[in-house]
């Protein structure tokens, strides 16, 4: 087997698992803290999460500057002790294939291709965005279907077709069963192995993708509590979906009600979160919504209920990283 091979076989499983999409913490001028990054990172490391996406949508990805994003993919491959670094990149076709190069050059294990800012684009037109992202890179890519992405079964066979590097499907559209129709029609078409299929609509939907095929999901849990997201994957994989609810239920929901507030709290509540428990995180940037002073206390009592390891208590326990 190629060493190309191993490689790629080593990402495909890393997506069967909990897939961390970590906050893009800021200083306090705004810039992006790199060593907050870094310190974020090597705390997944001895965690349930199989793998990391950096920058990921909860890191912002779309607000930052080409050489933010590059930065920050840099910074979490060096501090996560070898476990896969999936590295964003889109927009548009030139400069998501300058950020994939960036990412194969930085040793990120694969790319996630993110929707381009055309709000309806041509099947056959987005088709050619993901080749033109995947020829600046000898990467795996990861397709990740949501907003102007509006990937349908014959696109998808189309893609699979026209980009062999692409070894995996993500849907964050929270559409079930268009999930299972592209399924369906990828496995029909190339086999049941052909794809890793992802569910990316959040922690509290895994339970309906799993039911519908899903093998890994992208978790934003897993910012400050990946052994949460551990926890999801492990209920929704062995299929006690009985003990999923109750978790959902108890954990998952709660926050992720706060998420559905405003736009842009899916990203700022996660934020605050990770500053309740003693992170780095800061303020998301523009257009995205911040939490209020008394949401942010009621996050507080949320997180109180549960038994979330704080970030002193991560570093003197597991000797991550130095205190900052």
């Amino acid at each position: 087997m190629a060493t190309t091979d191993i490689a790629t076989d080593r990402v495909r499983a890393s997506l069967l698992g909990a897939l961390a999409f970590p906050i893009t913490p800021y200083t306090g001028d705004g810039s992006v803290d790199l060593e907050a990054v870094r310190e974020n990172a090597s705390i997944l490391v001895d965690t349930p999460v199989s793998a990391i996406v950096a920058p990921s949508g909860t890191g912002e990805f779309f607000a930052l500057t080409p050489g933010e994003s590059n930065e920050i993919v840099a910074a979490t491959v060096e501090a996560a002790g070898g476990k896969p670094v999936i590295a964003a990149a889109g927009i548009g076709p030139r400069i998501g294939a300058e950020l994939a190069a960036a990412a194969e050059r930085a040793g990120a294990s694969a790319v996630m291709v993110v929707p381009p800012y055309y709000g309806n684009p041509d099947p056959k037109g987005i088709v050619r965005y993901y080749a033109d992202i995947a020829a600046g890179t000898s990467l795996p890519i990861i397709p990740y279907a949501r907003d102007s992405a509006l990937l349908q079964p014959a696109t998808m066979e189309h893609l699979v077709n026209e980009v062999p590097q692409v070894i995996a499907f993500k849907d964050g559209r929270a559409d079930v069963r268009l999930f299972v129709r592209i399924r369906d029609h990828i496995v029909q078409r190339f086999g049941a192995d052909r794809l890793v299929w992802l569910g990316g609509s959040g922690d509290d939907l895994v339970g309906p993708y799993f039911a519908a095929g899903a093998q890994g999901f992208t978790s934003s849990l897993a910012c400050f509590w990946p052994e949460g997201a551990g926890e999801i994957y492990r209920l929704a994989s062995s299929g006690d979906y009985a003990a999923l609810a109750e978790f959902h239920s108890r954990v998952v929901q709660p926050i992720y009600t706060m998420r559905q507030r405003k736009p842009g709290y899916e990203v700022s509540v996660m934020k605050a979160a990770m500053e309740l428990l003693g992170y780095t995180a800061g303020p998301s940037r523009p257009p995205l919504a911040n939490v209020t002073d008394a949401e942010r206390d009621e996050l507080k009592a949320i997180l109180s209920g549960l038994d979330i390891p704080t970030r002193e208590s991560r570093l003197s326990t597991h000797a991550v990283g130095a205190t900052r």
